[in-house]
């Protein structure tokens, strides 16, 4: 079994159950984490992700109801919800609370510039406005980023070498988010010396991608690529199944877009950040203070690539970028 498989059991299996009622050890003092997820409990995604968290916090020494209480909120994507929870729990005055992204972590500095915050999966913190900058914080507010901007090229790289006849690229991306308007930028200066015509297509509700995608597909040679943002893992099984429906091969920035039936992907391995963010929280708990954090970016970065999408598609995979590719589902 692979250690994701694993955590993935344990997230499944002990997320619903945080909190437990603290039971400390006679003179052990019990610690408050509090988390927030702008997303539903049985989200497997989110499941692995806070499963990935709880198994590092472990293996550092904190156990549940011995020495540490955690509360867990989940929010779903609703804006109004998030909010709400992020004020419910602030209110239990935890000592560090994990914030999941670019949609909770606003609303807490609305609320608390005291209490640290640190963040496992955001893409720009500085342009955010989150922290001064990457290597000095200077608030209550650090953590890891997602990618860098630069990787965003590799995308469409990716997309040409699997599929070669594609000279048309729709972006899906979120106008929501400013993140995505440089993660296009940067697609847009490649696409070019790939021979390739970029068409940026906006992710504000379901109805609008489905009418985009199915507009886009009328016309030849085309390919599909997602940039990072809360939309996109909000509806990543819709844009997933149109990129099947209208045969458009599809490069994502997550590995769980090519779980669910994508051609490929290639980012970071957020699992990997979750496990680091445990770190963060446990040094603040120690005693280390957010602003003298430094913000990091990833260290583990992975491309998959599903066969089965690929032989759906009519597409032949070179060997070249099987043998170095992290995962291959067949």
């Amino acid at each position: 079994m692979r250690r994701r498989d694993f955590v993935t059991l344990i997230a499944g299996g002990t997320a619903a159950t945080w909190p437990l009622r603290a039971r400390a050890q006679q003179g052990e003092r019990v610690r408050r984490i509090g988390v927030l997820n702008p997303a539903s409990a049985n989200d497997p995604v989110w499941q692995a992700r806070i499963g990935a968290f709880q198994q590092e916090l472990a293996l550092l020494g904190w156990s549940i109801g011995r020495n540490v209480r955690i509360d867990i909120r989940w929010a779903t994507t609703d804006a109004t919800e998030i909010r709400k929870q992020a004020t419910e729990l602030v209110a239990l005055a935890p000592e560090v609370i994990l914030a999941a992204g670019d949609s909770t972590v606003p609303p807490l500095l609305q609320l608390t510039h005291s209490v640290p915050i640190v963040f496992p999966v955001v893409v720009d913190p500085v342009g955010a406005g989150y922290v001064d900058s990457l290597a000095r914080p200077g608030g209550n507010v650090t953590g890891f980023m997602t990618f860098e901007y630069g990787q965003s090229g590799k995308w469409v790289e990716l997309l040409k070498e699997i599929a070669p006849t594609v000279t048309r690229v729709a972006v899906l991306r979120d106008l929501n988010n400013t993140a995505t308007v440089a993660q296009l930028g940067a697609i847009q200066a490649v696409g070019p010396s790939l021979g390739l015509e970029v068409i940026p297509i906006n992710m504000r509700e379901a109805a609008e991608i489905e009418q985009s995608v199915k507009t886009f597909a009328n016309s030849p040679n085309g390919g599909l690529v997602v940039a990072a943002s809360g939309a996109a893992i909000r509806y990543r099984d819709l844009i997933v199944t149109l990129a099947a429906k209208y045969k458009l091969p599809g490069v994502y920035p997550y590995r769980f877009f090519v779980t669910a039936g994508g051609l490929a992907a290639y980012g970071a391995d957020l699992i990997d950040n979750y496990r680091r963010a445990a770190g963060y929280v446990d040094r603040i708990l120690k005693g280390e203070k957010a602003a003298d954090l430094p913000v990091q970016a990833p260290t583990k970065y992975e491309t998959v690539i599903n066969l089965k999408a690929a032989k759906a598609l009519g597409l032949a995979v070179p060997q070249s970028l099987i043998a170095r590719a992290d995962e291959v589902i067949e």
